[in-house]
């Protein structure tokens, strides 16, 4: 009987392009990392799993805020598959895992097999990694791509719509870009409304209630520079905000930065 492999056998997650194989590394426990820069053409998605009494809601709250609740996939209740994004199994193909229980953070974990039920349901929301590629394409330095960190995310005083228990202020990830750069990246942004869209903020951070771009509340702190503005889109880490204060009995969702990796492809999610 041949051994597990291990995970100094694996292969560098950044020059994997196929998602499936991607998958395959996570799913035997071989990579807890975050997901930027893996198989850049497919589609990466945000993870909220709930029980079926607050997923009417949930999906409410993502209806009434698309900017950055983007719904890209939803499972059937007790069904940990979904088929329309490609060979997945919800319960050990996404890096890591938070739980929250009453709102409260109370593990993070690297699969869910031992807490999953026959009531949950998976909810899959666009992810703004799907931009980057075109932007790199466009020679637009990402300084988290070049890094290999986490993007940061920041709370802000960004006010969503509320669905009965769910409601939050916006959460933001955060790219530090050159003028000329960052109004490109509008441009390009613009055509991925399924993935978070355009920035819904440039410059001044503290007008949107970021005090210290240093002190992201997720990810890793940035490094600007002096001819670098802070360009903001809105992150689908939102979610996790609001089930802070809805305080389901159980929620799953991604570490921020570790992401689903599906079959969807980027383009597929254009405004052409």
């Amino acid at each position: 009987m041949s051994e597990p492999q291990k995970i100094h056998d694996t292969p560098p997650m950044m020059t994997i392009t196929d998602p499936a194989e991607a998958r395959a590394v996570i799913r035997r426990g071989a990579y807890t990392g975050h997901t930027a820069g893996v198989a850049p053409d497919f589609v990466q998605g945000n993870v909220c799993i709930l029980p079926r009494d607050d997923a009417m809601e949930f999906a409410a709250f993502c209806q009434r805020n698309p900017k950055p609740c983007p719904l890209i996939g939803m499972g059937a209740a007790g069904d940990p598959a979904l088929p329309d994004l490609g060979d997945i199994d919800i319960r050990t193909d996404v890096p890591q895992y938070r739980v929250f229980r009453d709102g409260e953070l109370v593990e993070e974990r690297d699969d869910v097999l031992e807490l999953w039920r026959d009531d949950l349901v998976t909810f899959i929301l666009g992810c703004s990694f799907s931009f980057e590629l075109p932007l790199i394409e466009e020679d637009i330095s990402l300084q988290h791509v070049e890094r290999d960190t986490v993007v940061p995310m920041y709370r802000t005083n960004i006010a969503c719509t509320p669905a009965g228990k769910f409601n939050s202020d916006m959460v933001v990830s955060m790219r530090p870009l050159r003028p000329a750069d960052a109004i490109r990246a509008v441009q390009i942004t613009s055509r991925f409304p399924g993935v978070h869209g355009a920035p819904v903020h440039i410059g001044l951070p503290e007008q949107i209630g970021v005090e210290d771009v240093y002190k992201p509340d997720f990810g890793d702190p940035p490094a600007m520079n002096d001819d670098q503005l802070a360009v903001f889109w809105a992150c689908g880490v939102t979610p996790q905000v609001a089930v802070e204060q809805a305080k389901p009995s159980l929620c799953i969702t991604h570490k921020p930065g570790s992401m689903l990796i599906t079959d969807k492809k980027n383009i597929e999610l254009a405004a052409l």
